[in-house]
């Protein structure tokens, strides 16, 4: 088949021409119209709900909301996993479904059974869905700055202006607002006024919510004219509200104004937002939605950002602080420059191996074609271009030469030849790519096939290395299609039919090959001895090469996770967050700014407590720090938070803080879930867990949520004293939740804003529990009684969250890994816990985090691929029809490990996805190799029969091919080797394999294979 495709283009030569020209227009167009993204959508299939039920404690939450809510959705088709977050007043519920679901199904099968439980849920529980994001979908952040506005003014032009509008904007999940205060109009009630009176807090509430609506009454019909009449009962300000009439006494109107105090006001405030330790901030946040092009929604986003901040009050500035598209660019940027640096290495390298322009230009033109058919393929199957699909091309490109350096090589060696001066050009250009066109085929074809164990990857690693493996499996099959098409038509018009001298490092490379080759061939146990003992060493540095997931990715920013006492106020909290601002800011001069987080969002999407904080750190650029190290620099920032005591910190980055949490529902490498029922046994078994991940060698870092020892007022409701004062637990929970956080009774519409209408007690009902206790409460005769009569207040102690995965409780333990491999570390934490801890019966321990992804695709590799070394050897036994010949070309493969493995060993680098990808490429090449030098002794076998002449000879006519694969894919990895940047630190690992393990593997081929097929082949057929 290949041979008449070579056929048929070179007789075809201008048809070819314009079909590879419009190629590469077209391939052009497909590169600038692909989505572009820093990493693939590593997000699962994942539907959230949040509920909200203010002053509910975690164990109520559980109880009354998560169970009832977890179970209905336990038996959705295609569910993976359902984990559940239990807090003060909120409840997240995630659930995983299989990659193949689509997002709305999903949701619309987890909406439907959510409003099945919905009735019985309290009636104060509100929320549903969140938005179709991801936990990568925080692409931009920013902070509203004004000298004139303050905290309620900065919050509501958020949510009324500039919210509103980048909803609008196509690719927008939803936008979401933190810090400062939302605007309210507050009734504060005078309790001892609404006894004087005798209005009660039932009569109050009714009385707001039937007196503030408008509607329409009907139509009249007067003559020609048609007149609508509607009523106008809508509360509209202050003096309206006041003014309401409650009830008319002793001839006399009893109004809102005489029992309350009406104010502006603002929702009891559940987080906090900092900057700079200097004060607190307005910060908004916007959500991408799920399978968009980040940068194109970021683009849009930014230039109507612009637009909002001309129409702002004067003074009042957005100041971006995190934008996505700053990774996207720095990560792309890194890739594209790895890739020019490559091409022209790879230009350098073709000219000096073949003496001439024209040759070199004939096997560099299938760059820029593979290139453009690699992002046509692309395009039509939706891969975006970013850090891993582009890697992969960056992996391809010296191995996209392969096929054009063989049959190129070939082409001109035929052509420069003298004893071919009169052939016809077009027969000797044909008949030389026929020649070398079933090893190519094959060749390629092999490389394939490695590269297909990637394409079945499940879960995190599946997302990453997908993109990676298919952009390579493009780009090889383009570069094979060219090289028995569009090469041979390029060679026929390029390339000169005239002899040309010997090129130089040609006669200097083959001389001393073959002064190598002849003395290996004569001492052949001497490289049998050596190749052994370099393949037991080989296995030996294996056994040392300590084994992670992937290299952390330096996002350029970093996170800071503090936690503080659990029983700590809002204002405290604050305090602490300026103070640990301040000292950072002053004894680190690489922090630009900082902006930080505590407490819950709006939405919901990250319901931390108020001892919770995410402090975000603008940086310098790298190149301005007094030392450019990342662990110098956190070492920096441990060094000032260990001065404040009582505090709990931990180091992260935003996206791998999000896929941290995405993938365990928590932050860090690795992830101890301890599972039971009791809650404090739980907590029991956590400590003792903390204590054990510290003791051992590479633990960083090491966090367990404070989860008990919080005080909650716990009220106990007298039912007879109730009963017989015609009281009911809602109305009284209603009144006391007025008293405290504050009940909305409506909405004042002010123009296009809508602003609740709250009823919420001063600010001493909120400060003193004192106070409470001595309320009194009116009855609906009119009557009072003291609050304590009909509830007793009890103080209590319970956790700070209630964490559920499947079902069933969980608690947990985080930890990073620094200085050591990932699963050398979780092998001695598990034997220490399995040895130090005997766990109750019912109780269980899994390890969560990096190091799950590290043990499933180790496992899901160790099966697929050598199920396709099988089928390449099936290939190989049908190419050379002998099962020794095959044999012989797959013995590459292991020793082409021999100089990947030292190469991790020797650079500190750890068996990771990356690399492992590396030794798949290194084994395609080698095989390829192979193909390429046995094919050749095989064709020599009918003009040479002496056996040391036919090895020596063909061994030294494929000197050039073989030299040139290795060192062009190679050197063609050299600017991975020294990149810097993010996306760096993954291309790393696999250039040192492919680089290293292509010595060993270009040592076999060269020296060890012609003696094998002298030995094993030539001898036996004699």
């Amino acid at each position: 088949m290949s041979e008449k495709l070579i056929s048929f283009a070179l007789g075809q030569r201008v048809l070819v021409l314009l079909v590879a020209t419009a190629v590469l227009f077209f391939g052009a167009y497909s590169m600038l119209k692909l989505p572009v993204d820093a990493y693939p959508d590593v997000a699962p299939t994942q539907v959230k709900i949040i509920l909200k039920a203010p002053g509910m404690t975690p164990a109520e939450m559980e109880a009354r909301v998560m169970i009832p809510v977890e179970q209905n959705m336990q038996s959705i088709p295609d569910q993976k996993i359902v984990r559940s977050l239990s807090k003060y007043g909120i409840c997240d519920i995630t659930i995983d479904f299989a990659d193949k679901v689509d997002i709305y199904w999903a949701r619309q099968q987890v909406a439907q059974r959510l409003s099945e439980v919905k009735d019985s849920l309290p009636s104060n529980v509100t929320g549903g869905l969140a938005p179709i994001t991801t936990p990568l979908g925080e692409v931009l952040m920013f902070t509203i700055e004004s000298d004139t506005l303050d905290l309620m003014q900065k919050r509501t032009l958020l949510d009324w202006v500039i919210n509103k509008r980048i909803r609008s904007i196509d690719g927008v999940a939803d936008t979401n607002a933190l810090g400062g205060y939302v605007k309210t109009y507050e009734i504060v009630p005078d309790f001892a006024k609404m006894k004087l009176y005798k209005i009660n807090m039932k009569s109050l509430q009714a009385v707001l919510s039937e007196n503030n609506k408008n509607d329409g009454v009907g139509r009249l019909s007067i003559g020609e004219q048609s007149l609508f009449i509607r009523s106008e009962g809508r509360l509209k300000d202050i003096p309206d509200i006041s003014n309401l009439i409650l009830k008319y006494e002793n001839g006399r109107n009893i109004r809102v104004s005489d029992i309350a105090e009406v104010r502006i006001g603002s929702l009891t405030r559940a987080g906090f937002v900092t900057k700079d330790g200097k004060e607190e901030a307005v910060q908004g946040l916007i959500l991408s939605r799920k399978g968009v092009d980040t940068s194109g929604v970021l683009k849009r986003v930014k230039e109507e950002l612009k637009k909002i901040e001309k129409e702002l009050p004067k003074g009042t500035t957005l100041n971006i602080f995190y934008d996505r598209s700053d990774l996207v660019s720095k990560a792309i940027n890194t890739v594209s420059m790895a890739l020019l640096e490559a091409l022209v290495l790879i230009v350098i390298i073709l000219y000096l191996f073949l003496g001439n322009f024209a040759s070199a230009f004939s096997v560099a033109i299938i760059l820029p074609f593979a290139g453009m058919m690699t992002f046509i393929a692309m395009g039509y199957f939706g891969i975006t271009a970013n850090l891993m699909s582009l890697g992969g091309l960056a992996i391809a490109i010296g191995m996209l030469v392969d096929a054009g350096v063989v049959m190129v090589e070939n082409i001109s060696e035929h052509l420069y030849d003298k004893k071919y001066k009169n052939e016809p050009k077009l027969r000797l250009v044909m008949s030389s790519a026929k020649e070398v066109a079933s090893p190519v085929f094959i060749g390629i074809l092999i490389i394939i096939i490695v590269f297909l164990p990637l394409l079945t990857l499940e879960g995190l690693e599946g997302k990453l290395f997908v993109p990676v493996a298919l952009s390579i499996v493009f780009a090889l099959t383009s570069s094979l299609i060219l090289a028995l098409t569009f090469i041979p038509v390029v060679s026929f018009y390029v390339l000169k039919q005239t002899p040309h001298a010997k090129v130089p490092l040609m006669v200097f490379l083959e001389n001393r090959y073959e002064t190598i080759l002849k003395w290996s061939l004569k001492h052949q146990k001497i490289v049998f001895i050596v190749a052994a003992v370099l393949w037991l060493a080989a296995v030996g540095a294996y056994t040392q090469v300590g084994k992670t997931f992937m290299p952390t990715l330096d996002e350029g920013n970093v996170i800071i996770g503090i936690e503080k006492n659990p029983s700590i106020s809002l204002d405290a909290s604050k305090d602490i967050d300026l103070k640990i601002q301040q000292s950072l800011m002053r004894e680190v001069p690489e922090i630009i700014s900082i902006v930080a987080r505590g407490g819950s969002d709006e939405i919901g999407l990250d319901p931390m407590g108020l001892n919770d904080t995410d402090t975000f750190l603008v940086l310098k650029p790298k190149d301005e720090w007094r030392v450019p190290s990342n662990e110098w620099l956190l070492d920096e920032f441990r060094k000032v938070l260990d001065e404040f005591v009582g505090i709990e910190y931990g180091f992260t980055q935003p996206i791998a803080m999000r896929i941290s949490e995405m993938l365990s529902g928590s932050r860090g490498d690795i992830v101890v879930n301890i599972y039971g029922g009791d809650t404090v046994k739980l907590e029991s078994i956590a400590g003792d867990v903390v204590k054990i991940t510290e003791s051992i060698k590479g633990s960083s870092d090491v966090y367990k949520k404070a989860n008990d020892g919080v005080a909650y007022w716990e009220v106990e409701f007298k039912d007879e004293a109730m009963a017989r004062y015609g009281v009911s637990r809602d109305e009284l929970s209603s009144y006391l939740q007025a008293s405290v956080n504050g009940i909305e009774v409506g909405i004042i519409q002010e123009e296009l804003r809508r602003i609740p209408l709250m009823i919420k007690g001063d600010k001493n009902l909120q400060t003193s529990m004192s106070t409470n206790i001595d309320l009194q409460y009116v009855l609906s005769n009119g009557n009072s009684v003291e609050i304590n009569e009909l509830v007793d207040f009890k103080m209590t102690q319970g956790p700070v969250q209630i964490n559920h995965e499947n079902g069933m409780r969980k608690s947990l333990v985080q930890t990073n890994v620094v200085g050591r491999d990932l699963v050398g570390f979780v092998d001695e934490l598990s034997a220490k816990i399995e040895t130090s801890i005997d766990l109750p019966q019912g109780y269980f321990i899994e390890y969560a985090g990096e190091y799950k992804n590290q043990q499933r695709a180790s496992k899901r590799l160790s099966i697929i691929v050598p199920l396709s070394i099988g089928l390449v050897f099936i290939l190989l036994l049908i190419t050379f029809k002998s099962s020794l010949q095959a044999f012989l070309v797959l013995l590459n493969i292991p020793f082409a490990l021999i100089g990947g493995v030292f190469g991790l060993y020797f650079t500190g680098e750890y068996m990771s996805v990356p690399a492992t990808v590396g030794f798949i490429a290194l084994m395609g090449i080698a095989v390829l190799n192979g193909v390429v030098m046995l094919n050749y002794f095989n064709y020599l076998k009918q003009s040479v029969k002496d056996s040391l002449e036919l090895v020596t000879i063909g061994s030294i006519r494929r000197l050039r091919p073989v030299l040139m694969t290795a060192s062009i894919a190679a050197l063609g990895l050299i600017p991975m080797l020294f990149a810097t940047g993010p996306g760096s630190e993954i291309q790393k690992p696999l250039a040192i394999v492919i680089i290293t393990g292509l010595v060993s593997s270009t040592f076999l081929t060269l020296v060890l294979l012609p003696i094998l097929y002298h030995k094993f082949v030539l001898k036996k057929s004699e």
